[in-house]
């Protein structure tokens, strides 16, 4: 007998997740993001339930596919095909955490936007005091995404997951800035910090991810 699923409907969520949209972009590599976004858009993430901190639904792929993914931590997730069945992070469920963020909702434009590298902005300009406060500590919480490795050799790739998320938050942040003395300042300032961390800070950057970063900034 053929399964029935039915779409949930927007709005039918009450408890919101401990992460945001923002959260799932720089923590979900590009290819995977994008296609998790093709199938929130085409309605794909059915069933959608809540329970005790966590969410439950069906993406429709290849086939059904069940997913359970945690409301506190984002990447926590369960499902049924072959990359979740490896523990990888993969489209269906980042798809769900789409849903459990935007509760069915239209993504923008700019919510599906991804900065995989720093690009100059273009606009000439300085930012104001409150910008620049704003902007620093902004900085400082994507730093503490790039840190040394210090688990066992298991954790790595988890590790490196860090690094990259560290360096997507960084080149949204270097992208938006407007070109300046004060701007470019503020640049060698963060590419001295990284080059400390990599240096003296026992950062494992054995993939280039960080150094990759680095080089894209002065190119930029």
């Amino acid at each position: 007998m053929q399964k029935k699923y039915t779409h949930c409907k927007s709005g039918q969520t009450d408890m919101r997740p401990a992460y945001n949209l923002d959260k799932i972009k720089y923590a979900t590599d590009q290819p995977t993001f994008e296609k998790a976004v093709a199938l929130y858009e085409a309605g794909k993430v059915i069933q959608f339930k809540e329970g005790i901190n966590s969410y439950s639904a069906v993406v429709l792929g290849t086939k059904p596919y069940r997913v359970s993914i945690d409301a506190r931590r984002f990447g926590l997730v369960n499902c049924e095909c072959y990359l979740g069945q490896r523990d990888i992070l993969c489209k269906h469920a980042v798809a769900v955490s789409i849903y459990a963020v935007m509760n069915g909702k239209k993504l923008s434009k700019e919510d599906k936007e991804l900065v995989s590298s720093p690009i100059c902005s273009g606009m000439l300009g300085e930012l104001s005091k409150t910008e620049l406060a704003e902007t620093k500590n902004a900085i400082t919480s994507a730093m503490k995404y790039i840190k040394a490795h210090v688990g066992p050799s298991r954790t790595w790739f988890v590790y490196q997951n860090s690094l990259n998320e560290g360096c997507a938050r960084l080149s949204k942040l270097a992208s938006d800035l407007p070109v300046s003395e004060q701007t470019t300042k503020l640049l060698v300032d963060l590419l001295l910090r990284l080059d400390k961390k990599l240096c003296v800070g026992g950062v494992d950057d054995s993939d280039g991810v960080v150094g990759g970063f680095m080089e894209t900034c002065f190119v930029a």
